[in-house]
């Protein structure tokens, strides 16, 4: 490879991004997705054409192929879904490596027909900076080099150039067939049996607002077994917050989401299979219309084989409730912990086995994200097996002290909130004009949470907002750092239900309550929290997460000129919030509990009496038919 040898972007298509392969790894936990090649095993294949290692850096393309000069040359091979390509004006073949000439100019027309996405793979790589140990582009986060714009050079090397090596191409058509392993949730917990089934072997069709964040598929209307997700949310699909894996088929109400590789690492919703890894690259070329089959290939993976239970074991009661072990996927572990509720303590047995586990260094294991009541184990099936994860961690987890034992040192972190900001009204505005303009939270979400709560104006919401101390339970549940977090007293405990559908376009650093959980999005995106208001940056690339699990939130209230400017200056590294040092003790926790007892129990009754009307009005309305109204 010539020494400065680059790529001139003459146009860059609809969506081309600099992307290398596993992507960006080890940090799930505080909601940064890998990122990487969507369509992987194209990806793959192109670099090994060329003589790179598989996973050096690369170009994916979406619907519309750059333009591209090579000034020294280059040795490139485009493959992925079915498109015209041109060297020099003249038609060249996919899946074969070229030799571009010195200032020779590749030109990508559209894909057509079938896929969505092509592979521009050049030998030596393109030599991107590394961010956070890797080249990809995580665009909606701003991590990467992002979407290619028209005048910008791209630099290639990095990677060691070796033998092209000929490969065969994948087929890729309009018909899809995904393998899945089920669970974590599953029948009986949250849909009926024959539901089950239906789901697993039904007929889906990818919808149009699908993308790397994820693929909506329309299919199957689940039978859920419950009326309600109750401390979760008002729909049935609604769980306390755990933790996804790429290619989790969450139920986001009566609407399947397959996770994809920018997809979020927590969330409410209940999981029911995943896709097996051999077949994550087919997500990448489903394209709208596209019709998707499930082949449930279960016992294949499972711990004890031929069981369709994603349960694989639950302990023996103690004094925190039993801990249940669920099959998530064919390379993930979910431990819960308790049951089925919001408690404190299951929380602090999540927070306490997760720092066992990575004293322990259990060969295999590749991320830890703690849930509200579970940790979900990611292993890689290379290195180890369900069955021997499963008998390490229960090992682990048999020898750790009772969580009343385990004070937590933490931080109180004073961050400023503009009540009502403009952008969060703008979320829901744009929700009403493209999803559904008479969903019950709407036009504003404030209302819905004062009348779902049954508080009588909106003065004691905002009053409930501010007084409360919010205990961070998780991070990373819409991405970069954000947080879930639960007020410390029951009595600053609203409860709403998430946004069914979601909303498609959320402002980052917004405020909302979803469920009894308080969120603070990390980046603008999706979501489905009823917003109050806007706060100032959470995360950033070179800083990290500014929160961490079991720190406490303290909202202070400012104008939304106010709030500008502490973002600004937040962004130019001038200012920070206020910290102080704090213990979380269970022991002090149950204390607390006892001496409130009373007024906690009129607190919940009041609340509950209006959850029970606001789900029978509920009950009355649908969004089906409302999209775009």
């Amino acid at each position: 490879m010539n020494d400065g040898a680059s790529i001139e972007v003459l146009s860059p298509g609809t969506l081309t991004t600099v992307q290398d392969w596993p992507g960006r790894l080890g940090l799930w936990e505080t909601g940064v997705p890998p990122s990487g090649p969507m369509d992987d095993l194209s990806f793959r294949l192109g670099n090994r054409l060329v003589g790179n290692p598989e996973g050096a850096a690369g170009l994916e393309v979406v619907v519309k192929g750059p333009s591209l000069r090579f000034p020294a040359g280059a040795r490139v091979a485009v493959t992925g879904a079915p498109l015209v390509v041109e060297l020099d004006g003249n038609p060249v073949p996919q899946w074969t490596a070229l030799e571009v000439p010195e200032g020779g100019e590749l030109r990508l027309r559209g894909i057509r027909g079938v896929g969505m996405r092509a592979y521009v793979l050049v030998a030596g790589g393109i030599d991107d900076p590394v961010v956070l140990g890797s080249r990809a582009s995580f665009t909606p986060g701003k991590i990467g080099g992002g979407k290619l714009v028209a005048g910008e050079v791209i630099p290639i090397g990095g990677a060691e150039v070796g033998d092209p090596v000929e490969v065969e191409r994948p087929a890729i058509g309009n018909l899809w067939k995904l393998r899945v392993v089920t669970g974590p949730q599953g029948a009986p917990d949250i849909v009926s049996a024959a539901s089950l089934d239906e789901l697993l072997t039904g007929e889906w069709t990818v919808h149009h607002h699908s993308d790397r964040t994820g693929i909506r598929l329309e299919g199957p209307i689940p039978e859920f077994t419950r009326t309600d997700g109750g401390d979760a949310g008002l729909h049935p699909s609604n769980i306390l917050d755990s933790a996804y894996g790429v290619g989790s088929i969450m139920l986001g109400g009566d609407t399947a989401v397959v996770v994809g590789p920018d997809g979020p690492s927590l969330g409410g919703f209940a999981v029911f299979a995943q896709v097996v890894r051999d077949d994550l690259w087919k997500l990448g070329q489903a394209r709208p219309g596209d019709t998707v089959l499930l082949e449930d290939v279960t016992p294949s993976f499972a711990v004890g084989a031929g069981s369709d239970d994603p349960v694989l074991d639950v302990s023996a009661e103690t004094s925190g409730g039993a801990v249940t072990y669920r099959r998530a996927g064919e390379r993930a572990l979910l431990v819960e912990f308790g049951a089925n509720e919001l408690d404190l303590r299951s929380r602090v047995r999540a927070h306490v086995l997760q720092g066992a586990l990575v004293e322990a260094g259990i060969p295999g294991v590749t991320d830890l994200t703690p849930g509200v009541r579970s940790l979900h184990v990611q292993f890689d099936p290379s290195l180890t097996t369900a069955a021997a994860l499963l008998w390490a961690v229960q090992r682990v987890q048999a020898e750790l002290p009772a969580p009343e034992d385990q004070p937590i040192a933490a931080r109180v972190v004073h961050l400023p909130l503009a009540w009502r900001h403009s952008q969060a009204a703008l979320a829901v505005e744009k929700y009403m004009t493209s999803v559904w303009r008479d969903a019950p939270w709407c036009p504003d979400n404030i209302e819905f949470i004062r009348r779902i709560n049954g508080l009588a104006s909106e003065e004691d919401v905002r009053r409930i907002v501010f007084d409360a101390s919010y205990l961070v339970l998780g991070l990373g549940d819409v991405y970069l750092g954000a947080p879930v977090a639960l007020p410390v007293d029951p009595r600053h405990r609203l409860v709403t239900t998430k946004y069914t559908p979601p909303r498609p376009w959320t402002p980052p650093n917004a405020v909302g309550i979803g469920g009894a959980f308080m969120c603070v999005y990390g980046m603008e995106g999706p979501g489905g929290y009823q917003l109050v208001g806007r706060t100032v940056p959470i995360w950033g690339v070179e800083s990290g997460a500014l929160l961490h699990h079991f720190d406490q939130i303290r909202f202070e209230p400012v104008s939304e000129d106010e709030l500008e400017e502490l973002r600004r200056l937040s962004a130019a590294g001038e200012w920070a919030p206020r910290v102080e040092p704090v213990t979380f003790s269970m022991a002090e926790h149950d204390r607390f509990l006892q001496d409130n007892a009373d007024s906690i129990a009129e607190f919940r009754a009041g609340r509950e009496a209006a959850f029970a009307a606001e789900r029978e009005a509920w009950a009355t309305l649908s969004p089906a038919g409302s999209e775009g109204s």
